[in-house]
Parts: structure tokens; C-alpha cells; sequence
């Protein structure tokens, strides 16, 4: 049963992170290799256009760390996302689910104090999720609704 709610999709190699990455980056559009590395470019990295086809083909499993970091230059992530084992793949991941839910209304603000200019950490954009998860299975009758 769907409750709205998107789980953390498995993501174990290069290919599922960057097709993630672009349907989370580029919702309802293809990109082609040609504008992902030019997009890349415009950011101060290089990538061929060939090679980011290759990598969502398949045929690239372990590309080199200026390969990641061009990937996270595009995609505007940390280029660790895309590492082997990475442990910043859950991070990268609430914060693309926080950013949704603020897209389509269900988040509608967030004050924080004492911010750097990174922004949230991780660890608040778990536990903001959490929040918002807790409050879907509550209902609006348990205090989740909208306030006037």
C-alpha cells in the first residue's frame, strides 16, 4: 500500500546513483549526454558527453575521482555520492526528498538559527523527515493539519 511517502531507493552502483540523481535533478525531462556535459562545463568541470552516456548505459563501473567529481559538479551534489560504499548516499538522498516535499507543499517553511552557510546538516534533514513521516501516520486530526 502507497502512503505517499518515497523510500530511500537502493542505491549500490554508479549507474542507479547517477539515473537517481537525474530523475531527482531533472524531473519529467531527458537529458541528453550532450547537455549534462555542457552543464558541466558551465560549472568549471569536464565531462564528455559520451562518457556520462556510457556511465548510464552501464558500461562505466568505476570511473576516476575527476569523473565523480565532474558528476557532482552537475548534478550540484558532493562528488562522494558517487563513490563505491559511499556513506554520504543517504545524506544526498534526505536532502533530495526534504527539497520535494518543500517543492510540493508539505513542507512550507523552516527557520533555523545559528546556520553556517551550508545550511542544514544531514543529521536536521533526517530528523526533519522523521517529523514530516510521524505526521502523515497521525493525520490532520492528530495535529498534522494546516494552521490558518
Amino acid at each position: 500500500m502507497d502512503n505517499g511517502e518515497e523510500r530511500a531507493p537502493e542505491l549500490r552502483t554508479l549507474r542507479q546513483k547517477v539515473e537517481y540523481m537525474v530523475e531527482k535533478t531533472f524531473p519529467g525531462r531527458k537529458i541528453s549526454g550532450r547537455v549534462f556535459a555542457d552543464l558541466v562545463k558551465e560549472r568549471g568541470g569536464s565531462l564528455s558527453h559520451s562518457y556520462f552516456s556510457n556511465i548510464l548505459a552501464g558500461k562505466v563501473t568505476q570511473p576516476s575521482e575527476e569523473i565523480l567529481k565532474a558528476l557532482g559538479l552537475g548534478f550540484g551534489v558532493d562528488w562522494r555520492f558517487f563513490k563505491e560504499e559511499s556513506e554520504v548516499v543517504d545524506d544526498v538522498v534526505a536532502g533530495l526528498q526534504f527539497l520535494a516535499k518543500r517543492r510540493t507543499g508539505e513542507i512550507s517553511g523552516l527557520a533555523g538559527r545559528g546556520l553556517d552557510e551550508d545550511g542544514l546538516p544531514p543529521e536536521l534533514l533526517q530528523f526533519a523527515l522523521a517529523l514530516l513521516r510521524d505526521a502523515e501516520h497521525r493525520g490532520p486530526a492528530a495535529g498534522g493539519g494546516q494552521r490558518g
